[in-house]
């Protein structure tokens, strides 16, 4: 019985190996019923971008096809970050007014009027105010929910999708003339966001 075990561990040793390293070349084998947008979603890329990389011109796919992943966006830890401030931003919001706070941020990454880096977003000082204010009061730090972390990977799928909103605020607790002149794209529970 233990040879068997020792041998069945081993077995199962080089199929995790493998898998991973199928992983690190950034191959997916499309599963029965799986769509682009959860390969996406499950793998933190955009769908457009797996299109494209795929040379695919629609969103048809078949079970064992080969799919060429893109190269992530964020790293992992950068994802994490997302998350917390996410979390701390949109506490209390549905689960839509998360993704959007999310792709707020990664606009204003893709922006040439904001930093180049998710952190550098992030942690934006401005003419002595803080972009976001759960770093200046600290809730940035707070570990987010798990529903916050799906909304990151979902904001990243959908990237390259929206209407280019690249700020949000709550109308009944924003004191600035600025912000709320600003053209309103949507509202998503108690945030308007803009561009």
């Amino acid at each position: 019985m233990r040879k068997y075990l020792k041998s069945g561990l081993a077995a199962i040793g080089m199929f995790v190996f493998c898998t991973t390293a199928a992983g690190a070349e950034g191959v997916h084998t499309v599963k029965q019923g799986e769509t682009l947008w959860q390969i996406s979603t499950n793998n933190a890329v955009s769908v457009l971008e797996l299109m494209e990389k795929n040379d695919l011109k629609t969103s048809e796919i078949r079970p064992g096809q080969s799919l060429a992943l893109p190269e992530a966006d964020l790293s992992v830890k950068d994802r994490e970050l997302l998350a917390r401030l996410v979390h701390a931003e949109a506490k209390g919001e549905p689960y839509a007014g998360k993704v959007a706070v999310a792709t707020v941020v990664l606009n204003r990454v893709d922006s040439n009027d904001f930093p180049d880096t998710l952190k550098d977003v992030i942690y934006q000082v401005a003419n002595g105010h803080y972009a976001f204010s759960p770093v200046q009061n600290g809730q940035i730090y707070n570990t987010p929910s798990d529903e916050s972390r799906k909304a990151v990977n979902e904001a990243l799928a959908f990237k390259g999708q929206g209407k280019g909103s690249l700020f949000f605020y709550n109308p009944e607790t924003s004191s600035s003339s600025w912000i709320t002149s600003r053209d309103a794209t949507l509202t998503i529970g108690n945030h308007v966001f803009a561009k």
